[in-house]
C-alpha cells in the first residue's frame, strides 16, 4: 500500500518531536507499524465503552519501547471514532491521591487536554459545552420556543434538566445539572463571567467551597477526594451531548512508584483499585480508562503497583502467559519490542516523510537502511537494552545530516567513526555479551 503524503505542519512536528524523544500529539497515523494485536485489543474495549459499558487496562513497557506511542495511537483512534479524550502524565505534582492537590493537579491537566477530532490537541472544554447548548436551542427552535419570550428559559431548564436526568442517579450529579442549566441562563442572556465561572468550576480552579458559593451558589468544589467522581459524571454528560464517551490516559505511573512514603503511595494504590473496580463491576459508564507505566512501577512487590495486595492478585497473569504469549484480554498488555521488520518499515516512512518534508531525495535504500539497523545492535548490550526511541533519534539524525551535508555519502556516514549512536551510552560495563546482531541479510528483503 502506498504511504500517504504527510502534510508539511504534521510532518514537521512529528520529526520534531521523534528527535527530542518525545511522542507527537498527530501524525502517528502517517509512521504507526506493528503493534497490531495491542491495538485490537485496546478497540475492542474502545467499543464497549461506545456501548456503554467501562474499560480500565495497564501498558507496560520499558523506557522509550513505544508505550507512549501506543497511548498516542489510541487516543487518535478514539477520536475518530467520537470519542471525547483526555490524557495526563503523573509527575511529583501530579498523582491521583495527595495531601496538597496532587491529585486535584492531575484533574485539572486531564480538562485542560480534553481533546475531540476537532480539536485533537486539547482545550475543548468550552467546545462541548457550546455545542451542546446549540443542540438544546434547536430543539426548542423546532417546538417553536423562542429567545425572548416567557417561556424559553424555563423550556429550557426543563430539557436540560431532562436531558441529563441520569446524572442525578450518582454522586455529585444534581449539582453538576445545576451548573448546566446556569450556563446556558448565561448564554442566552449574554452574562459571560457567570460563563466564565462555571468552566473555571468544572475545570477544579476553586479553591474554597466559600467561593464558589458566593459566585455560583453551589457549596461543592472538585477537591483531591472526589474528583474522580465528576470524571464518571462527565463520561456520562458527553454520552448525552452526542459523543461516543470519554477515554482517560494516564501515563508515566513511575512518579507513584517513586513516591518515598510508603503510606501515600498506598493511598495511591487504593485510588487505582477504587477506579479499576469501578470499570469492572459497572459502577462507571461510557468511561475508558488506560494506564501506562515501566514493568518495574507495576511489578515490583516492594514499591510498585504489586505492593498492594488487593492490586496484585487482580492484575498479575495466570501461569499459561509466558514472554511471547500472552493474553491480551487481560488487564495489563504488556509490549513485546518490535520485530526488526517493523522496524525497517518504520525508518523506511521516515525518510519518506524527511524527504518530503525538505524536498531531498531518499539516498538509504533497502540495503542501506538494514545496514544501519545493524549497526544499532551490533554493539554489546544492544539486544536487551536498545529501544525504538534511541533508534529513531539516531535515524533522524543520519537523515539531517545527509541533508545538511550534501557532499556526504550513505557510505561515508555509516562507515566512518564519527557517526556514534546516540544510544551508546546504553551499553552496561561487565553485562554479559549481547547475542549476534541480524545482518541485513536476515530482514528478508
Amino acid at each position: 500500500m502506498q504511504q500517504l503524503k504527510t502534510p508539511k505542519r504534521i510532518a514537521r512536528t512529528v520529526l520534531n518531536a521523534l528527535k527530542g524523544g518525545v511522542v507527537p500529539r498527530i501524525g502517528l497515523p502517517y509512521i504507526a507499524v506493528g503493534r497490531k494485536a495491542e491495538i485490537d485489543a485496546l478497540l475492542s474495549d474502545v467499543e464497549i465503552v461506545a456501548e456503554g459499558g467501562a474499560s480500565f487496562r495497564f501498558i507496560t513497557g520499558r523506557y522509550g519501547s513505544g508505550k507512549s506511542f501506543l497511548l498516542q495511537t489510541i487516543r487518535a483512534y478514539a477520536m475518530d471514532r467520537g470519542f471525547v479524550v483526555a490524557d495526563a502524565d503523573l509527575s511529583p505534582e501530579r498523582r491521583l491521591q495527595g495531601t496538597k492537590g496532587q491529585g486535584l493537579a492531575t484533574y485539572k491537566e486531564l480538562l485542560q487536554n480534553l481533546a475531540t477530532k476537532t480539536m485533537p490537541e486539547g482545550g475543548a472544554l468550552t467546545l462541548i459545552l457550546e455545542r451542546w447548548m446549540a443542540a438544546v436551542k434547536a430543539q426548542l427552535a423546532q417546538e417553536d420556543v423562542l429567545p425572548g419570550t416567557p417561556q424559553y428559559l424555563p423550556a429550557a431548564e426543563a430539557k436540560i434538566l431532562g436531558a441529563v436526568a441520569k446524572l442525578g442517579e450518582v454522586v455529585h450529579g444534581f449539582e453538576f445539572s445545576t451548573l448546566l442549566v446556569k450556563y446556558f441562563r448565561a448564554l442566552t442572556e449574554g452574562d459571560d463571567e457567570t460563563r466564565a465561572r462555571v468552566v473555571k468550576w468544572l475545570r477544579g480552579e476553586y479553591a474554597t467551597r466559600a467561593e464558589a458559593k458566593a459566585e455560583l451558589g453551589i457549596s461543592l468544589i472538585v477537591t483531591d477526594d472526589n474528583w474522580y467522581d465528576f470524571i464518571k459524571i462527565l463520561a456520562l454528560f458527553l454520552k448525552g451531548a452526542g459523543y461516543a464517551g470519554l477515554l482517560v490516559l494516564i501515563d508515566e505511573l513511575v512518579n507513584l512508584y517513586k513516591i518515598p512514603n510508603s503510606v501515600s503511595r498506598q493511598y495511591n494504590y487504593e485510588k487505582i483499585l477504587t477506579i479499576y473496580n469501578d470499570a469492572l463491576q459497572g459502577r462507571a459508564r461510557h468511561l475508558g480508562i488506560i494506564m501506562g507505566g515501566t514493568p518495574q512501577a507495576v511489578e515490583d512487590r516492594r514499591r510498585g503497583l504489586f505492593s498492594y495486595e488487593a492490586l496484585r492478585s487482580r492484575l498479575a497473569s495466570g501461569r499459561f502467559s509466558i514472554e511471547g504469549r500472552q493474553d491480551l484480554m487481560s488487564p495489563v498488555i504488556r509490549l513485546e519490542p518490535l520485530s526488526t521488520e517493523e522496524l525497517l518499515v518504520l525508518i523506511e516512512k521516515l525518510q519518506k516523510m524527511h524527504a518530503e518534508l525538505y524536498g531531498t531525495e531518499e539516498k538509504l535504500d533497502e540495503k542501506a537502511l538494514a545496514h544501519f539497523l545493524e549497526l544499532e545492535y551490533d554493539r554489546e548490550g544492544a539486544a536487551t537494552l536498545i529501544t525504538p526511541r534511541e533508534i529513531i533519534r539516531d535515524f533522524i539524525e543520519v537523515l539531517n545530516l545527509l541533508m545538511q551535508h550534501p557532499g556526504l555519502t550513505v557510505d561515508e556516514l555509516l562507515k566512518s567513526d564519527d557517526f556514534t549512536p546516540a544510544s551508546a551510552a546504553l551499553e552496561v560495563p561487565g553485562a554479559a555479551p549481547a547475542p549476534a546482531a541480524r545482518r541485513f541479510t536476515d530482514f528478508d528483503l
